[in-house]
């Protein structure tokens, strides 16, 4: 049976078509049919300790780990629950992405959405791409609690091309991990076609950044229909008002009018 299920399921890392080399694209397929797909630039801000120049105090500096293209992956679909697993470096890094799907009841009735539910950041500071002398070097984990992150209706993707920073906490003395998301695209549920995404549901900065980009077009049209229209009442008043006797304003012409 675990056979079977390992055969129907397919995961494949397709960063190489993205032509942004800090993107990396991830697919999950049940059943021959695209379950979970995501697009997005990931990079993890991590503060560790290091000895001072005298030995004797600690100091820290900060590790920045980008996501690598060369990831392996993992995945699962369900009706609810959706799961992204992915480690790079000889697992000295995982990255465990936890979706869920609920209803909830709203002034215009029962509705439904999902979201990305937790966070799970496995790092090894003995690793030395990223990790430079650390003190009492080995592996932490770092992890969100009760987090409500891309909350997105249900049957549509989120989309968000802004950056977004998600903070986690470490097992390393309590030290905060920053998971910084940009150029996101993902769907975990109700994918409607073979690679495809639904429509999506941009995030609130990236929909305050298309008013902001559109506002200026929108109030000059405003304006040149103001002006349009003024001129345009003007130019009937006028008409009108050329077109009506003129009363003398000097009394002594009165006698040479009739």
């Amino acid at each position: 049976a675990a056979a079977r299920l390992a055969a129907e399921q397919e995961v494949e890392n397709l960063s190489g078509l993205s032509p942004n080399p800090e993107k990396d694209i991830f697919v999950v397929r049940e059943n021959r049919t695209t379950c979970l797909m995501a697009e997005f630039a990931a990079k993890f801000i991590v503060p560790y300790d290091v000895w001072a120049s005298n030995y004797v105090d600690l100091i820290t500096e900060q590790a920045d780990i980008p996501l690598s293209r060369g990831a392996e992956m993992k995945g699962k679909c369900g009706t609810n629950e959706s799961e992204l697993e992915l480690s790079w470096l000889d697992q000295a890094y995982t990255l465990k992405l936890s979706f869920l799907k609920e209803g909830h009841n709203t002034s215009r009735g029962p509705e439904a959405s999902w979201k990305l539910s937790r966070i799970q950041f496995t790092y090894d500071t003995s690793e030395r791409t990223y990790f430079k002398d650390a003190v009492s070097p080995g592996k932490h984990t770092a992890s969100s609690h009760r987090l409500s992150a891309l909350v997105t209706p249900a049957g549509r993707s989120y989309e968000c091309q802004a950056q977004q920073t998600i903070s986690l906490v470490s097992s390393d003395h309590q030290k905060s991990v920053q998971l910084l998301l940009s150029e996101v695209r993902l769907q975990p549920f109700d994918i409607p076609a073979d690679f495809v995404f639904s429509e999506e549901h941009k995030c609130p900065v990236d929909q305050r950044e298309q008013l902001e980009e559109t506002l200026p077009l929108i109030l000059g049209l405003i304006l040149g229909l103001v002006i349009v229209v003024t001129l345009g009442i003007y130019h009937i008043h006028h008409k009108l008002t050329a077109s009506q006797v003129q009363i003398p304003r000097d009394r002594s012409q009165y006698k040479h009018m009739g």
